[in-house]
């Protein structure tokens, strides 16, 4: 889309608790005149997995690296945190990164995570973009369980200055997003999001009416949605990707937006969910401010780990 321009160096501003682990961690391995062998290797898969690099791109690393080292690619210590930065780079499949729109009509992005993920924050950060560059941006209060998360969500509209379509709290979430699709469409919206209530990947009544939301969007405007966005709470480590594996169950997930990726030092779950889930990392939430929020590039994110 071109409009989310955060740089390398914005990533490496807000990684700072994840490089440092990362950091320490191979330095503890990686000791000045310590020889390549097996032990080492052992050494540093056991580091990899502990920083949530994720279990089978560990086995490809070490795998690789020790092939390299067999065939004198590399010959020392020093050469071990430049191999795995490429390495880890080459792992990413090209792939639609962008967030997919309309060809006609408004685009439907429908949001969903459990509660505390940051969803909410996610949407504001989003409509933030979006409408800054020109969009007309409509957000839609289908969580209507908890009066907290229709006020949450209202405060967040009022401060980007996007226009909300909300019922009282208590109201079928259904029949909420039914009257967002129609506004969206008799306002010229370019964007509607849906808010959804914040359910645990446990309970499936409330996973059943996120199903019921999505299948309203799509029968009020053709091809919605258009981009069905995953908020996944980056501190949670290894816990989002059971979550994430749920909600697959339940709707088709298109994305993952990483939340509160700035506030943990486990953003090696970014690649752990390559390794785990078929789904692509669109979005990461780098802070609290609207605009912190930048498009996921695997290249400048290894980058931004390491450097």
């Amino acid at each position: 889309m071109g409009i989310f321009t955060r740089t390398v160096n914005y990533l490496r501003e807000h990684l700072g608790k994840t490089r440092a682990r990362i950091t320490s961690s191979l330095s503890s391995v990686l000791t000045l005149g310590r020889k390549i062998d097996e032990e080492l290797l052992d050494d540093l898969e056991e580091t990899l997995i502990s920083d949530d690099i994720g279990v089978e791109t560990t086995d490809k690393l070490i795998t690789d690296l020790r092939g390299a080292y067999r065939d004198r690619k590399i010959t020392t210590t020093d050469d071990i945190v430049p191999f795995l930065k490429e390495h880890m780079k080459s792992y990413w499949p090209e792939r639609d990164r962008q967030l997919q729109t309309a060809t006609s009509g408004p685009t439907v992005i429908l949001v969903a995570g459990v509660n505390g993920s940051g969803k909410t924050t996610s949407i504001a950060k989003l409509a933030y973009v979006l409408s800054r560059n020109g969009s007309n941006v409509i957000v839609a209060a289908c969580d209507t369980f908890r009066a907290a998360a229709v006020e949450q969500l209202t405060i967040w509209a009022e401060r980007i200055g996007v226009q909300i379509v909300k019922h009282k709290m208590g109201s079928d979430p259904a029949a909420v997003a039914y009257d967002a699709c129609e506004a969206a469409v008799a306002r010229g919206a370019d964007y509607l999001i849906l808010d959804t209530a914040g359910r645990l990947h446990t309970q499936k009544p409330l996973m059943d009416q996120l199903t019921k939301i999505r299948n309203v969007a799509t029968k009020k405007i053709a091809g919605s949605p258009h981009e069905v966005l995953l908020v996944l709470d980056a501190t949670t480590g290894q816990n989002a990707i059971i979550q994430a594996k749920t909600f697959l169950e339940a709707i088709d997930v298109t994305g993952i937006f990483l939340a509160k990726l700035d506030g943990t030092a486990r953003g090696g779950i970014v690649i752990a969910i390559k390794d785990m889930l078929d789904i692509p990392v669109k979005f990461v939430g780098l802070g609290e401010k609207p605009e912190d929020i930048a498009e996921f590039d695997p290249a400048e994110f290894v980058e931004a780990l390491f450097t």
